[in-house]
């Protein structure tokens, strides 16, 4: 039976039993006993002369450890928007960084640097996350920094805004290979450098369960990446490595400019998402951070929604 403080505990033969003898205490104060509860309290008249004011709070001596101290990180498209804030948000948290970039060497560069003046070791490294031989090259690149990674973020995204009517085999391939088969290259990849307790995290979009205008193969792919987040947790998870998606609402970012439609996107949010108007690429790092912490241990094959509310608004 579970004891409740202050309640009176049945006798074996079904009546109330005798409240248990009380003893005197130094001071005239008497003990108070509890059953069934697993303990033994004290009223405060047992300790007449005890001030709680003579108990003295302990001053820290040190600054509490970050949260992902000694880590590595991999950050693929990191030189820019959402990926830029994953990044800077792992790099504060105490990661090292490899920021992987295409086109924007000299973002990528100054990111380090400000990474390593926190103290971080930081490397920014080239390569086109949809081809096998440039993966190939990063990882080889990679080693020669760090033996061991930690955290894979598969950040970098590209595709066609068009018309479903008006795309080609070559557009399907280029949206597939960028947002959904680069997730593949990278796992396979990855894995062989980590731990029990690695995280890998892909960045997918509503796209994925919404129709858009101008973004079916984009949403395709970024629907294949889900399925294919779903099946690497399951492969994974037995090795202690976590996989999961964060799908990101409308961020006003660079990326946003190539949409037709980019002022209807952006109002449509503003006007139907319940936890505000603006959704900042930083919100989007910090559910990435979330998922890298040892407390995320048991969240694995999930598509985390980072939109304050727009899904479910109608």
């Amino acid at each position: 039976m579970v004891g409740t403080v202050g309640a009176t505990p049945e006798s074996p033969r079904g009546g109330p039993s005798r409240a248990a003898p009380t003893r005197p205490l130094q001071g005239g104060a008497r003990e108070a006993k509890a059953y069934n509860c697993g303990f033994v309290s004290y009223t405060g008249a047992a300790f007449p002369n005890m001030s709680t004011s003579s108990v003295s709070t302990p001053t820290p001596t040190s600054t509490p450890a970050l949260a992902l101290a000694g880590k590595t990180a991999l950050v693929t498209g990191a030189a820019r928007g959402i990926g830029r804030a994953i990044a800077t948000k792992l790099a504060q948290a105490g990661c090292d960084i490899v920021v992987n970039y295409y086109n924007s060497h000299e973002e990528a560069e100054t990111l380090c640097e400000q990474f390593r003046a926190l103290g971080r070791r930081a490397v920014a490294l080239k390569a086109s996350v949809s081809q096998p031989d440039s993966i190939d090259e990063l990882f080889a690149e990679l080693r020669k920094h760090f033996d061991r990674l930690d955290i894979v973020v598969s950040n970098a995204a590209s595709g066609v805004l068009k018309p479903a009517m008006d795309m080609t085999l070559k557009h399907w391939r280029w949206c597939m290979e960028t947002n959904a088969f680069a997730l593949n290259l990278l796992a396979q990849r990855a894995v062989p450098m980590m731990d029990r307790g690695g995280r890998i995290i892909a960045l997918s979009s509503l796209g994925s369960v919404r129709a858009m205008p101008n973004y079916a193969f984009i949403g395709a792919s970024k629907a294949a990446l889900e399925s294919l987040v779903r099946s690497l947790a399951q492969e994974l998870g037995p090795n202690g490595i976590r996989v999961n998606a964060v799908s990101a609402g409308v961020v006003e970012t660079d990326a946003l400019s190539h949409f037709p439609n980019r002022e209807q996107l952006v109002e449509s949010f503003k006007a139907r998402t319940p936890a505000g108007p603006v959704l900042t690429p930083e919100d989007v790092a910090g559910a990435v951070y979330l998922l890298c912490l040892p407390e995320a241990n048991m969240i694995n094959g999930h598509t985390l929604f980072v939109d304050g509310g727009f899904a479910i608004s109608g």
